[in-house]
């Protein structure tokens, strides 16, 4: 069997912080990845030149190294699905790797993931679970629990049935992810609407196996200026999100499930993906025709209850009494 080829595709913006200690952690994998994609988001500071700084460092020391380098500098912020999507269609290799940049990947991430997808040719996504690392590197807990990624949840990913999961909502953090590239060429164009790597798992889904690994292969840094970050929240947290308002929450989703039908009926997907996405349509269409009366919202959600829609595409009755309890706008 032919080695996997490996790219990274990281992604930066005014990250000088964290950036040299990423990039230095990613060219010391036990197994050297073959390309590195850096998508520079319009940085004000000196993201670039550490960037640069470091593989030249690296290169130095490593003279016999064949890795390729390739470096976007966008002018004007993309943001960060469509930075994403920059860096991953330039990736060439059989296996991408996503990185952010500002956290820490254990020596052996690389090599763990891809003798997963050596010895399993079904396998299309893998994401892992991750140490939680404050500013100063110390490290303060586990993703897959301050996600609360249940064992349940977790046995039907390992079972086959990612895509049932994901659509209730999204597991995989994309900075501990690893895709065949066919998984690229299926999923863009990135919709809007969609974060990269939660539109990355749902095609993998969608069309073959993805799966995770329970043990952490990355240090996930969380240090208040995340543009995406995770962190369990408190009882007090979780009422404050409940008494938040829902109308703008609401219409993203629905905007999703519709970028999913749409994606769906242009790759003739089987008939069962196009039934639940349309379920799911559904689901969310219901959700935004509630009304902001509470009193009369309840006619609403209590027949949405008896779909089973909620159970099937969230968290069941928790999500009911949300859509009951959230002020809403006028729609």
């Amino acid at each position: 069997m032919m080695a996997l080829s490996v790219s990274v595709a990281l992604c930066t913006r005014n990250g000088e912080r964290f950036i040299e200690e990423q990039v230095r952690s990613i060219l010391n994998q036990t197994l050297i990845p073959d390309e590195l994609v850096v998508s520079d988001d319009a940085s004000s500071d000196r993201t670039v030149v550490k960037i640069e700084s470091a593989i030249a460092d690296w290169r130095e020391h490593h003279p016999e190294s064949q890795l390729k380098m390739v470096l976007f500098r966008n002018y004007a912020p993309l943001g960060i699905t469509h930075n994403f999507e920059q860096a991953v269609r330039a990736a060439t290799g059989d296996l991408i790797a996503l990185s952010d940049q500002d956290d820490v990947w254990l020596p052996n991430r690389l090599e763990r993931m891809v003798a997963e997808f050596g010895r399993r040719p079904e396998l299309l996504l893998l994401h892992t679970d991750a140490f939680l690392i404050d500013a100063d590197g110390r490290r303060v807990g586990s993703l897959f629990d301050a996600l609360e990624i249940s064992a349940r949840t977790r046995a039907a990913v390992h079972g086959g049935e990612a895509l049932a999961e994901l659509l209730k909502r999204n597991i995989v953090t994309g900075a501990t992810t690893m895709f065949r590239r066919a998984v690229r060429d299926l999923a863009i164009p990135f919709p809007p609407a969609w974060l990269h790597d939660e539109w990355l798992a749902v095609a993998a889904a969608s069309t073959g196996i993805m799966d995770l690994l329970e043990e952490p292969l990355v240090e996930y840094r969380q240090h208040g200026t995340n543009e995406i970050g995770a962190s369990r929240l408190s009882i007090t947290a979780k009422v404050r999100r409940l008494l938040e308002p829902g109308t703008e929450r609401n219409r993203r989703l629905l905007l999703r499930s519709e970028s999913l039908v749409e994606r769906f009926d242009a790759l003739q997907a089987p008939g069962p993906l196009r039934e639940i996405a349309a379920e799911k349509l559904a689901h969310e269409r219901a959700r935004n025709a509630l009304v902001p009366n509470r009193a009369r919202r309840v006619v609403g959600v209590m027949a949405e209850l008896r779909t089973g829609r909620y159970t099937r595409f969230g968290r069941g009755v928790p999500d009911a009494l949300r859509d009951l309890v959230q002020p809403l706008g006028l729609n």
